[in-house]
């Protein structure tokens, strides 16, 4: 009875950790797009985010959860390296920062609009520091109080979705229906956030008394499930609502805008208030688990000089003074640098699963470098430097056109005559 009140604890916690307000605003947008169609490309992004996020936490917590021990086949250096771009992206530089101008901009203006931005982001991360500064106690914070206040939330806006639809389905504007949501999937990014997640996972679930590592993989793989189930359910709501809508609203509409519209329209005056709860606690406890994993990260690369709880006060000051910047600027400024760390990182990290197979650094090299290659070809092309032969590469269109260069770089790589790893 313990152990599964503590998977389900663990499980909502992780389902909040991952559900932020990108996760609320992809499928709605997916479902006007897809129309008749959405259950196709509501499949394709479950894969392309919930799959891959519950394949590398598991994954992880065979590596026990340490973001070093998994890209320390890649040489010190480059573990050192990769390890601070990633939690720096995602934490206080720009990930944070975002939770919280997203809150104002989705959720306190749409209430309040003459509410200021400085006022609303030292309350949002007061309230980050507050729950955030017992490292212990984040998980059980999250997974009992805030998840199911966010899955109240949620539910409200679903059930009135499906049982008052505002419009019908149409014919899918989009060809690629399945491609379509799985890029869209892999493009939330939550894979990447799952590197973080893990630590957290782990150290909680080592706290409540598990302490074999077996144990705390079969949990932290149960908690996973439970959390998957979760997001799926709630995807596939809004996929529906949105789904039903498409008769209603065009493509070309924001997809921030077509969330707060379909709230207005279900719901009335009061559908602010909603969608204001639903966007603060999407973005709150994903700010929470971001900023615990990166003071837990940085409170190590520092061998504790300095204290989890300073660093936890240093990321909240800082992001509170980024995210002032706006969800605009934050997000042209980390879209390149995800795109460079992203598919590197899933390589290695998959690559991990195997390395009782692979017993060469150059074998990680070859894959890993050769997947950096293609991002920075993809990323002038992004800018208007054509690369043309990317076009050519398999999954090319869904945002996957390195998969095989890097495993061709990776067969490369074992052939070269290296020491072990």
């Amino acid at each position: 009875m313990k152990k599964g009140l503590n998977i389900l604890i663990v499980g909502f916690a992780l389902f909040s950790m991952f559900f932020g307000a990108g996760n609320l605003i992809f499928p709605p947008y997916l479902g006007i797009s897809s129309g008749s169609e959405w259950i196709s490309s509501f499949t394709g992004f479950v894969i392309g985010d919930v799959g891959l996020a519950l394949l590398i936490m598991v994954i992880m917590a065979k590596h026990n959860g340490s973001l070093s021990e998994v890209t320390m086949k890649m040489g010190k250096k480059f573990s050192v390296i990769l390890g601070i771009v990633i939690i720096t992206c995602l934490g206080p530089l720009l990930a944070i920062p975002r939770t919280a101008a997203t809150t104002f901009e989705v959720g306190v203006q749409g209430i309040f609009p003459n509410a200021n931005p400085i006022v609303s982001s030292i309350i949002f991360f007061a309230i980050t520091l507050m729950l955030t500064i017992k490292p212990s106690k984040v998980i059980d914070i999250v997974g009992e109080f805030l998840t199911p206040a966010l899955l109240i939330c949620l539910i409200i806006l679903i059930t009135k979705g499906i049982m008052s639809p505002i419009g019908e389905f149409t014919a899918s504007r989009i060809t690629d229906v399945f491609s379509t949501g799985l890029a869209q999937g892999y493009q939330t990014m939550d894979a990447l956030a799952s590197l973080m997640f893990a630590a957290i996972i782990m150290e909680s679930i080592s706290k409540k008394g598990y302490t074999d590592k077996k144990q705390v993989i079969k949990m932290t793989f149960y908690s996973g499930i439970v959390a998957t189930i979760g997001l799926v359910l709630v995807y596939a709501g809004l996929a529906y609502i949105g789904a039903h809508s498409a008769s209603v609203y065009d493509t070309n509409i924001p997809q921030t805008q077509l969330i707060i519209s379909i709230t207005a329209s279900l719901l009335g005056e009061g559908g602010k208030v909603v969608l204001g709860l639903i966007v603060a606690l999407a973005c709150l406890t994903t700010s929470i688990g971001l900023t615990s994993a990166s003071a837990n990260f940085y409170e190590k690369l520092f061998k504790g000089k300095f204290s989890y709880s300073r660093i936890v006060v240093i990321i909240c000051v800082f992001s509170a003074f980024v995210s002032n910047f706006g969800v605009s600027t934050i997000i042209k400024f980390s879209a390149p640098i995800l795109e460079l760390i992203y598919p590197m990182s899933i390589v290695l990290v998959v690559m991990n699963a195997f390395d009782n197979k692979i017993k060469k650094k150059s074998t990680y090299a070859g894959a890993v470098y050769t997947t950096l290659v293609i991002s920075i070809f993809n990323l002038m092309n992004q800018n208007g430097y054509i690369v043309s032969f990317l076009k050519y590469l398999p999954l090319n269109s869904i945002g996957f056109n390195w998969i095989l260069p890097a495993i061709i770089g990776g067969v490369v790589g074992s052939m070269m005559k290296v020491r072990s790893v």
